[in-house]
């Protein structure tokens, strides 16, 4: 199987303290499986951004393969269950060569990842990956019109049950964050904040109030029919501002 990639224990002691013992086994496993075949492991999300909660959140992470081996693919899924009552989402599978090919498709996705990830695994591939003006805005437009056929689409699904709204205005919520963080790059901050300072951002950039947004992230705060409707004027108002650009 080849010499499998270091573990970075000083990486793995940067996130949440409950997570660190079964993130440490996660990435044992990765290395047993994939051996030299695994260029890099990396956290992305929540978890590398200190603001996990295990209520809420599942450890997002990206694995790095010098090609894809779907044995070991299918290996690997015979622990879903294990890592999914450790709070471990089913890692994102790339290669290098598609990173390159996909910047242009998915340069919201890679810069939510560039701009806070952890890597605990083999090599940081997630560093200064170049992004172009025009594939970061038409993205950014497409994804809010995306986000507002999804908000229709499930309260029509939702059937009046109120209790459907949280995770429908979580979800909503957690995409436009990172649509947030892009138009904040098409202006010039290349910084990774966090929510509640990409909110701010864009509020004083806009002179929009985010108000729904910031009901939406908050984990404090129950999500409900106004709470919905706060934030599908929010979604439409940010579409507005980026037709504009």
């Amino acid at each position: 199987m080849g010499r499998q990639p270091e573990i970075h224990i000083t990486s793995i002691n940067q996130i949440n303290h409950t997570m660190q013992q079964p993130v440490l086994a996660y990435a044992k496993q990765i290395g047993q499986l994939a051996g030299d075949n695994a260029v890099g492991l990396t956290l992305f999300g929540s978890i590398a951004a200190g603001s996990f909660d295990a209520k809420r959140h599942a450890a997002q992470s990206v694995l790095v393969l010098d090609h894809i081996d779907l044995t070991m693919l299918r290996e690997l899924s015979k622990n879903g269950a294990k890592l999914g009552k450790a709070n471990i989402a089913a890692p994102l599978i790339m290669t290098l060569a598609y990173i390159r090919a996909s910047l242009d498709s998915f340069p919201l996705e890679f810069l939510e990842i560039t701009q806070c990830h952890i890597t605990i695994l083999g090599e940081d591939c997630f560093t200064e990956l170049p992004f172009e003006e025009r594939h970061m805005r038409l993205q950014c437009e497409r994804e809010l019109k995306s986000i507002l056929i999804g908000m229709r689409q499930g309260l029509l699904t939702a059937a009046g049950r109120e209790k459907l709204y949280d995770g429908l205005e979580t979800e909503s919520a957690q995409r436009l964050i990172r649509t947030l963080r892009g138009m904040l790059w098409l202006k010039g901050t290349r910084e990774g904040y966090t929510e509640t300072k990409v909110i701010t951002q864009i509020e004083e950039m806009t002179g929009v109030r985010l108000a729904g947004v910031r009901n939406a992230i908050n984990i404090a705060t129950k999500n409900d029919w106004d709470g919905f409707k706060i934030l599908y004027a929010d979604v439409e108002a940010l579409g507005k501002i980026v037709d504009r650009w």
